[in-house]
């Protein structure tokens, strides 16, 4: 097989499956996958969507995020079979089974929510894991265009049951590559490892601190409960696309930078350097860069301070990130700079958008005692600015990728 990527799917959004708001169990995931096949699966798998505690977009800067796994996951049943048709059902809307000939597989056959599984068996078959027909249900619980990586979760669980499946033997930093090759190729967004990585690498009760250069990882204690405290997540419903041009644009911006100023990545530009670089590049590429150099220091401040004093004391820093996707990177909206407002002003310690930004979800640190002020505030300030009702939910640091059955 030749390694040459095929042509991404144009406009493919988050996979609608994500939307079904049912919890499913692994025994029920196998039992929905056998009333639409016939037969039991040979397993199931799942792997978590994410919320991006801090460092935004500067993981193609090849530098340094902390993202933690959320308790809401897709879940993949699959089992081989002896040809090389693919059946793909997912558990929203009522969907027909979409069946491929994989050994024509082209973006034409991978058209919507199909283009997240069938992109990562694309990208294993290019790698050489013998991979031939299957049957897959799918079944996810992460909120779509929410910025919280429901597809990752996807390529993540699809990648770990075809790695167990067909005995790859493919560690999971190879898998992060895996799922990302099918973002970036398959379905056009130019998105780094972030999402893949905490996906993949979580465990409960703790953040992921990854070296986006080296891929190197460390699991950094976020123990909210023992500090009396919770993330609340804010899907504002405005939903986003990474493969638009919005995120794209600012990717381009930091190329620019980086050449300009002479360095292979933004990860390169310490803060020394800033006044510098405001005399080199125009102000909107200057600006571009100012986030990504002082957001690569707040991720680093955020992973002392959690080892430090504790999950209490990172809250001005995640509110300085939000300040600066607001102003310097400009990616953010209406609803969530009303989303971070009103959880600052009812008691939050510190809160930010999360994501890749022009919509999706703002996070809030807030004392657990304080949820229900926190919630009321939001609700009543979205129907006061006439905004679309946001979906208001804890999320706690949960564990990776895994078969559960």
């Amino acid at each position: 097989m030749t390694d040459s990527p095929i042509s991404p799917v144009p406009a493919v959004h988050a996979p609608a499956a994500a939307q079904d708001p049912d919890v499913l169990g692994p025994a029920e995931v196998a039992a929905r996958f056998a009333d639409a096949f016939g037969q039991a699966p040979d397993g199931v798998w799942s792997a978590p969507g994410r919320v991006n505690l801090i460092g935004e977009h500067t993981d193609y800067n090849e530098g340094f995020v902390l993202p933690f796994a959320i308790d809401r996951s897709a879940a993949v049943a699959v089992r081989l079979r002896d040809d090389s048709t693919a059946r793909l059902l997912s558990s929203y809307g009522g969907q027909a089974v979409a069946k491929v000939d994989l050994d024509g597989l082209s973006h034409d056959s991978m058209a919507g929510w199909t283009a997240y599984p069938l992109g990562v068996v694309w990208v294993l078959r290019q790698m050489g894991v013998a991979i031939g027909g299957f049957d897959l249900f799918l079944h996810s619980t992460v909120p779509t265009g929410a910025g919280l990586s429901s597809s990752a979760a996807i390529e993540c669980a699809v990648a770990s049951a075809f790695n167990d499946l067909c005995d790859a033997g493919l560690a999971a930093n190879e898998l992060v590559l895996v799922g990302q090759r099918a973002e970036n190729e398959v379905v056009g967004a130019p998105t780094g490892i972030l999402d893949q990585s905490a996906s993949l690498l979580s465990t409960a009760g703790h953040a992921v601190f990854l070296d986006c250069r080296t891929q190197e990882s460390r699991l950094v204690p976020l123990d909210l409960a023992a500090a009396g405290l919770l993330v609340l997540v804010v899907d504002t419903k405005v939903s986003h696309a990474h493969a638009t041009g919005g995120y794209a644009a600012r990717r381009a911006s930091c190329e620019l930078g980086a050449e300009v100023l002479g360095v292979p990545a933004l990860r390169d530009v310490a803060a020394a350097d800033l006044a510098e670089a405001a005399g080199l590049l125009d102000p909107e590429t200057f600006r571009r860069v100012r986030h990504i150099v002082t957001e690569d220091q707040r991720v680093l401040d955020t992973v002392a301070a959690l080892a430090g004093a504790g999950p209490a004391a990172i809250g001005a820093l995640l509110t300085a990130s939000h300040a600066s996707m607001r102003d310097d990177f400009e990616i953010s909206c209406p609803e969530l700079d009303l989303a971070v407002d009103t959880a600052l002003a009812n008691g939050a310690l510190g809160a930010r958008m999360t994501g890749g930004g022009f919509g999706g979800s703002a996070i809030a640190l807030i004392p657990a005692a304080g949820e229900a002020v926190v919630r009321n505030a939001v609700v009543q300030a979205f129907a006061a600015a006439g905004f679309t009702a946001p979906d208001i939910f804890a999320v706690s640091p949960a564990q990776g990728a895994r078969r559960v059955l």
